[in-house]
């Protein structure tokens, strides 16, 4: 074999390898993507950062005068081809009373996809005492082709906001959610027109 064809040889072994180890950072990266959501959710629980609202089996027994608003913010990741609007865009409701609201979700394509929700509350230190009875954030969302669902969320307010000096002036709270693709192969596509909140 000559120099030169050793060399070629040599060349190409080198292509491959790099196109090799290319293709092994791809799929990292691509494993990454899809773990991140649900990481951010498990990390957001643990810690109350960003607001993140807490979970309760049911509302407090004690019911204050004092009426909070709460707004609501829908948003969908470029990712997801899917339209997400709240049915409202805010309401008034007293501490401590539970409260329902609605979300919106279609799927935009011929095809069922599944989705997540990432949510957080502003300001931020209000998110230790938002809290959610039921939500469809809770868990993976697969809508059929074309399909449009109302999803609800079940939260109050906990009236130990009014006792904390950092939170006891806030009179305003919105509740913001992010969609993103979740497609995983589990799931049951929802029907139009169904509900598919947990």
């Amino acid at each position: 074999m000559s120099g030169q064809e050793h060399d070629t040889k040599k060349r190409e072994a080198g292509r491959r390898l790099t196109a090799f180890m290319m293709a092994g950072v791809a799929a990292g990266m691509l494993g990454l993507a899809f773990a991140a959501v649900p990481l951010y959710r498990m990390f957001c629980q643990a810690t109350s950062y960003t607001g993140e609202p807490r979970r309760a089996a049911k509302a407090p027994d004690q019911v204050l005068d004092r009426v909070i608003r709460v707004r609501f913010d829908a948003n969908v990741d470029s990712s997801l081809p899917w339209s997400f609007t709240p049915d409202q865009n805010y309401i008034d409701v007293k501490i401590g009373e539970t409260a329902l609201a609605f979300f919106k979700a279609t799927n935009n394509t011929a095809t069922p996809i599944t989705g997540q929700a990432v949510f957080n509350v502003s300001p931020e230190i209000s998110g230790r005492y938002f809290t959610k009875i039921e939500c469809f954030c809770f868990k993976q969302q697969t809508l059929a082709a074309h399909a449009t669902v109302e999803m609800p969320v079940t939260f109050f307010v906990d009236p130990k906001i009014v006792d904390d000096e950092d939170t006891n002036t806030i009179d305003e709270i919105t509740l913001s959610y992010t969609f993103y693709r979740a497609d995983n192969g589990s799931g049951v596509a929802a029907s139009p027109g169904s509900s598919s909140g947990s």
